[in-house]
């Protein structure tokens, strides 16, 4: 491979990491797979029910704890229902052998974070979730926990994406202020500190809906049936006339974003998760953003959506209020194709909306 430069690789290169063989698979990576700064990862043909999350921990395979912990295996080769409350492990068909410099970061697709899906990816020898280390070569695993809804999985899907970086990727402050000067990245003034801050709408300009509140007993979804079925047996609308409402304990929420934001085809970014600092509730399960995400000649930006849950007690949450902050970061390159522009897109230009599973309500 050519030299690569510091930033999150593109389509391109890792196209390129696919013909070194710094990327296998189990059956042939599939073009569709290749986003602009990510790629897409398989499920493989087995599920393992385990009794709780766990890290493989230095000096240990997956395989090893899964011998400690495994229940039972599930064969997905032609889908199996998945349920509500429980942890599975499933090997990716999608293996690394990255180079010395290199690191994955993972994270799950955005129709998965819409669904409480709690996916995330594990390695050998792993400490951290979603967490590739420098030059790890060895398999991948997703550990998958349905919170709020049950779900038919099946051998191929693509519950979760990686990015691929080398050296130092994330853009400082002064010089993410500087990006929003020449290429606006957001509406409205920014607020910058350590990354972009990002506020909840719960004004909107017509009409009282704000978000949706995972209902607690509903029916399966199969992830393969898109536009397929009806909100109102999953969601309750969350409507609010004073900008104002209260997240409930355990509960799972769909807001937006009050600002449209944009990431340039020059740069990557990353959602944080989680800011103790705003309130015991976490923002957003599916944290990565590919490059020309809300970017367009006429520079309107898109919302983004919040995946939201409430933790140990109940908390009001004001229209304006700060909830997180996106994380921008370089590329190595500018990719081949663009989200949004190059390549069909199901949230490019957004507002309020659902997984890609519901009709349109």
């Amino acid at each position: 491979m050519a030299e690569i430069k510091n930033g999150v690789l593109s389509d391109r290169q890792m196209t390129a990491m696919i013909a070194a063989g710094q990327i296998t698979a189990a059956s042939p990576v599939e073009q569709g797979q290749i986003q602009p700064a990510s790629l897409d990862l398989r499920l493989g043909t087995t599920a393992y029910r385990v009794r709780a999350s766990f890290l493989a921990g230095k000096g240990n395979t997956v395989t090893d704890r899964l011998k400690l912990f495994e229940m039972h295996k599930i064969d997905l080769s032609k889908g199996a229902v998945l349920e509500k409350g429980c942890v599975y492990v499933v090997p990716l068909q999608e293996a690394l052998a990255l180079p010395a410099g290199m690191t994955g970061a993972a994270s799950a697709k955005s129709s998965i974070g819409r669904l409480d899906l709690l996916t995330r990816v594990i390695t050998d020898n792993g400490v951290e979730f979603d967490r590739v280390p420098n030059g790890y070569t060895g398999p991948l695993y997703v550990e998958i926990c349905p919170r709020s809804f049950s779900v038919v999985a099946r051998t191929g899907q693509m519950l979760n994406q990686i990015i691929f970086r080398v050296g130092k990727t994330i853009i400082a402050d002064d010089a993410l202020l500087a990006l929003h000067q020449d290429t606006p990245i957001v509406s409205g003034d920014p607020v910058i500190s350590d990354g972009l801050g990002f506020s909840v709408d719960l004004k909107p300009e017509t009409g009282d809906l704000v978000g949706y509140r995972a209902k607690p007993h509903t029916g399966v979804i199969d992830l393969d049936k898109l536009a397929h079925y009806d909100p109102a047996e999953y969601w309750e609308e969350v409507r609010t006339t004073d900008a104002r409402i209260i997240l409930d304990p355990g509960a799972f929420y769909i807001l937006v974003s009050r600002e449209a934001i944009t990431i340039p085809p020059n740069c990557a970014a990353e959602m944080a998760p989680y800011i103790a600092m705003v309130g015991e509730f976490r923002v957003h399960y599916a944290g990565f953003f590919d490059p020309g995400f809300g970017h367009s000649k006429e520079g309107s930006g898109s919302k983004g959506v919040l995946e939201v849950r409430c933790h140990e007690a109940p908390f009001v949450l004001e229209h304006g209020q700060v909830v997180g902050r996106l994380v921008y970061e370089h590329m190595s390159e500018v990719p081949a194709q663009l989200y949004g522009i190059d390549i069909k897109s199901n949230y490019q230009g957004q507002g309020l909306k659902l997984s890609k599973h519901f009709k349109t309500p």
